[in-house]
C-alpha cells in the first residue's frame, strides 16, 4: 500500500540518469569572485580576487589543459592511449596529469629541478611520470628537452607555450565569468601575472573589447622584466616568466606593467593567509602585490580584481614557508599545567 509518505519512495540505479551528474571537467573554471574584508587598498578603492586554486586540480591551469587535449582530439592529432608530453613549472603539469588521468593518456612532465618538490609528488601521484632538468638550463632547456623526447618516441606535444587553445579558453570561459561577475557593476582595474600568458591575454582581450574603460594590468617579476625588454634573471615567484616571451602571450593587451619583487610576493601571500584566510601561494601574492601598488595610485573609489591563480600547498618546501615550524612551537606551552 502507498503509504503517500514521500520518504518511504526507493529509488534504483536505473532511475539515475549519466547527464544528471556532472564530470571532473565540468567543474573547471566558474572560480569564486571574493571581496576582501580586511585589508585595505585606501582611497575608498575595493579589492577584489578570484580564486583559481577551487580548480578541481588546484590552478588556473585546470583551464588550458583541459581545452588543449579536447582540442587535440577533436582535431584528431590524439586517442587514448597514446602519451602527451608537456615542459612546465608544475601547475601546468599537475593539471595535465589530471585531465589524462581522465582521458586515459600517459603523461610525462618536463621540469626543471628548481621547481618546488611538492609539484612533482602531485604529479606523480596521478600516475605521470616527471623529468627534472637542469636548473642552469631555465625553461628554455625544459623545452628543448620536451621537444626532443616528443620526436624520439612520437609523443604529443601539448606546447602550452604556443597553443592557441590555452588563450582561446580563458577567452571563452575566464573572461566571460568576469564580464558576467561584474555585469552593471563597475570594474577600473583587471591585474593578473604571466607565465605562458594565456590568462591575461585570452581575459584581458575579452574584457578590452566589451568594458573598454577597465585598464588590463600585466606584473613580472622586478628581476626578470621581459615585457620591459630587461635581461631575465632567476626569481622566487615559481610558474612566473620564463626566460623567453610566450608566443601565447599577447604583449599588446595590457595597458601597463607594474614589477613586483620576490619579497613582496611572499609578503602579499602571507598577507592574504593572515587577514583573509585566503590560502594562495607566491604567484598569488605577486599579483596582489601589484594590485596593491595599483590601489595606491587609483583615483578614489576605484574596483580592482585581482587573479590569484593557484593554491598554497604546492609551496611548503619554497621560501613562502621558510618561518612556519614544523615542529612545537610557541603554543605547546597552553598544555602546561593542565590534566588530561
Amino acid at each position: 500500500m502507498d503509504s503517500g509518505n514521500k520518504d518511504n519512495v526507493r529509488y534504483t540505479a536505473t532511475d539515475m540518469k549519466d547527464e544528471d551528474y556532472k564530470t571532473l571537467a565540468d567543474y573547471v573554471g566558474n572560480t569564486p569572485l571574493v571581496r576582501l574584508q580586511k585589508i585595505s587598498a585606501g582611497n575608498d578603492n575595493r579589492l577584489l580576487v578570484k580564486l583559481e586554486g577551487n580548480n578541481p586540480a588546484g590552478s588556473v591551469k585546470d583551464r588550458p589543459a583541459l581545452n588543449m587535449i579536447t582540442q587535440a582530439e577533436l582535431r584528431g592529432d590524439i586517442t587514448p592511449g597514446d602519451t602527451l608530453i608537456e615542459a612546465t613549472s608544475g601547475n601546468t603539469g599537475i593539471a595535465l596529469a589530471m585531465v589524462c588521468a581522465v582521458r586515459g593518456y600517459p603523461f610525462v612532465s618536463v621540469m626543471a629541478e628548481s621547481f618546488s618538490v611538492e609539484r612533482r609528488r602531485l604529479m606523480r601521484f596521478l600516475r605521470a611520470k616527471v623529468v627534472l632538468t637542469p636548473a642552469a638550463d631555465r625553461a628554455t632547456g625544459m623545452v628543448r628537452a620536451t621537444e626532443a623526447m616528443a620526436a624520439k618516441h612520437g609523443w604529443f606535444m601539448t606546447q602550452q607555450f604556443e597553443n592557441e587553445a590555452n588563450p582561446a579558453f580563458h577567452r571563452n570561459t575566464t573572461g566571460p565569468e568576469i564580464l558576467s561577475d561584474f555585469a552593471d557593476r563597475r570594474l577600473d582595474y583587471f591585474v593578473s601575472g604571466y607565465g605562458t600568458g594565456g590568462t591575461i591575454s585570452g581575459a584581458g582581450q575579452m574584457i578590452r573589447a566589451a568594458r573598454p574603460d577597465v585598464r588590463i594590468i600585466s606584473t613580472e617579476p622586478e628581476g626578470a622584466q621581459m615585457l620591459e625588454g630587461k635581461e631575465w634573471q632567476p626569481h622566487k615567484i615559481q610558474g612566473w616568466t620564463p626566460d623567453f616571451l610566450p608566443d601565447t602571450l599577447d604583449t599588446a593587451v595590457a595597458h601597463q606593467n607594474v614589477p613586483v619583487s620576490d619579497d613582496e610576493s611572499i609578503a602579499a601571500s602571507k598577507a592574504l593567509a593572515v587577514n583573509e584566510g585566503i590560502f594562495c601561494g607566491i604567484s598569488s601574492g605577486g599579483t596582489f602585490a601589484a594590485a596593491l601598488k595599483v590601489a595606491e595610485r587609483a583615483e578614489a573609489g576605484s574596483v580592482i580584481l585581482a587573479m590569484l591563480p593557484d593554491t598554497g600547498e604546492r609551496y611548503l618546501s619554497t621560501p613562502l614557508f621558510a618561518d612556519v615550524p614544523e615542529g612545537p612551537d610557541e603554543g605547546q606551552e597552553l598544555l602546561d599545567g593542565l590534566d588530561y
